[in-house]
């Protein structure tokens, strides 16, 4: 398989969406695309392992997507083969008492990976300025002062919130967070298939939703409200990734490869030295452990 180039999928300068591809396969069959996935996920692993040694960085894998966009199963597969402690997936929901009674970036900040691990929020931070701009009666229940109606919610308040999470990502940036944010580009046919085929299949049923249809029909709100949050938020430190979405298998081998080719250009995480007294007596050691059998 050829390579691929990683930087044709950042989001830069002015996106477009409906410019943007949603379908590709690389010319390979599933079986291929499986194959190579497998691959790019064990050295991953073993990426993680050693990024875990070092312990200096901890990454941030934000995944967006419309509904049906294959979230749940790019997870499942992407970092199958990680030590199951060096990687903690986060499914945000709608905020608990708890999180209203906080800022809307608090439940976030508080999931943010270790040093050493990864972190994924499956939907992320923002949700803020996506659902909630679809839907600003949302906005109530955050209980923010002087936002007491709808009517109050202007472009001023989601320019601060585009403001607000860009100087979140930096500061966890410049903090050893390294970030990665994708965003699967569904096209409005796969994903009526894809709900079809949850009413279709017994046992896909409980994945189906009424309101799935309700959100369907504001397709085009969604569609501008993502573009708009790409164009304010890919930053170098802090970038957006556009992964065509409607063949998953290719989808998951772009995140993996883009995952694997960035982190490698972290050319500082290396397995740290022994120090030189342990070194100096491994031998010791060795044969300590040796003669107890």
């Amino acid at each position: 398989m050829e390579k691929i180039n990683i930087d044709a999928y950042q989001a830069k300068n002015t996106l477009k969406l409906s410019e943007k591809s949603t379908f590709e396969d690389f010319n390979h069959s599933d079986k291929e695309l499986r194959k190579r996935l497998g691959v790019i996920r064990r050295d991953l692993g073993k990426f993680q392992d050693v990024l875990y040694a070092h312990g200096k960085y901890g990454v941030l894998v934000c995944l967006q997507g419309m509904d049906t966009s294959g979230k749940d199963s790019l997870i499942r597969e992407v970092f199958k083969d990680f030590n199951v402690r060096g990687v903690v997936v986060h499914s945000f929901k709608v905020p608990t008492e708890l999180e209203l009674k906080h800022d809307y970036l608090w439940r976030h900040y508080i999931a943010l990976p270790a040093r050493g691990k990864f972190s994924v929020f499956n939907r992320t931070h923002y949700e803020n300025v996506l659902v909630t701009k679809v839907h600003p009666e949302y906005i109530i229940g955050e209980n923010i002062p002087g936002i007491e109606s709808v009517s109050d919610i202007d472009e001023g308040f989601w320019e601060n919130r585009y403001r607000q999470i860009n100087d979140f990502e930096r500061h966890i940036s410049e903090n050893g967070t390294l970030i990665f944010k994708f965003y699967l580009h569904l096209s409005k046919e796969e994903q009526r298939q894809r709900l079809l085929r949850r009413l279709r299949l017994k046992e896909k049923n409980w994945k189906f939703s009424a309101s799935d249809l309700k959100e369907r029909k504001l397709w085009d709100d969604y569609q501008a409200c993502y573009e708009k949050a790409i164009n304010k938020t890919s930053k170098p430190h802090a970038p957006w990734y556009i992964v065509p979405a409607d063949n998953k298998k290719a989808a998951r081998v772009i995140v993996a490869t883009i995952l694997l080719e960035a982190l490698k250009k972290h050319k500082d995480v290396v397995e740290p030295e022994l120090e030189e007294k342990i070194k100096a007596n491994l031998e010791s050691f060795k044969e300590q452990l040796e003669k107890e059998t």
